[in-house]
């Protein structure tokens, strides 16, 4: 099974334009990620998929491969659906350019459920939030999920309720940006019309939950934090400056 990463990145972020190309420890954000994905024992390949000739320019000076794409689409899972449309692959890896602490063993985690279900179409890490500052951060995708661990709904929203328990009696998880599609998924994806709660949350997974897919949420034990604002790019600073993987690349 040929499988394949694909990280899409653009600059006109509504929350922070330019971040793929921001500095981290002295590297460019979209240099972390594909550094680190790219050490993945289960990859044959990792792209970065951009319609900024700027991040080209930027990636391809650190030994990137690179899929330009066109400069209109609204959700990342189009844009990677366009990337790879003539490429030979399985399975497709899509890693949201803001996640510079991805560890290759996350990779790793989230394909290996294809393995051995071939009806598998489309899987999510997920991890449970920690904090409850994450629970109540818009920036932070939630999700709820049935006894089978497949998504039931994600929202931006703190989900699920605290009204009985409180955050500490609570089990509330975040989605983990690491997504595999089956191939033919994907596609599928991008024939699907947009679904009204997929554009209310800003969600790419809830087009094929409102389509009546199934989305398989699959632990991981990595603690990662996405980068949607400055605030959160200083903060990963801080917790990358001990990070042995930065050694390796």
């Amino acid at each position: 099974m040929k499988t394949i990463a694909v990280i899409p990145a653009r600059m006109g972020s509504s929350r922070f334009p330019g971040k793929p190309i921001a500095k981290i420890l002295g590297r460019p954000m979209i240099e972390h990620i594909y550094k680190r994905v790219a050490m993945s024992k289960s990859l044959d390949a990792t792209y970065i998929a951009t319609c900024d000739e700027e991040i080209r320019q930027v990636a391809e000076g650190f030994g990137a491969q690179v899929l330009m794409t066109a400069d209109t689409h609204e959700r990342a899972s189009d844009r990677v659906a366009e990337a790879v449309e003539k490429l030979d692959a399985d399975l497709i890896v899509m890693v949201q350019g803001d996640e510079p602490m991805t560890h290759p063993d996350m990779i790793d985690t989230a394909v290996a459920p294809f393995k051995s279900d071939p009806k598998l179409g489309c899987v999510n890490l997920v991890r449970k939030i920690d904090n409850e500052a994450d629970y109540m951060d818009f920036n932070t995708i939630k999700v709820v999920m049935n006894q089978c661990n497949e998504a039931l709904y994600m929202s931006r929203r703190p989900i699920p309720s605290l009204a009985k328990s409180g955050f500490a009696g609570t089990a509330a998880h975040k989605q983990v940006c690491i997504i595999p599609f089956r191939r033919e998924t994907l596609f599928q994806y991008t024939r699907l019309a947009p679904t009204p709660l997929e554009q209310l949350e800003s969600v790419d997974m809830m087009r094929l939950l409102e389509h009546g897919l199934t989305v398989k949420m699959v632990p991981t034990e990595f603690n990662t934090q996405a980068v949607d604002t400055p605030a959160d790019l200083a903060r990963v600073e801080q917790l990358m400056k001990n990070d042995p993987l930065l050694s390796r690349y």
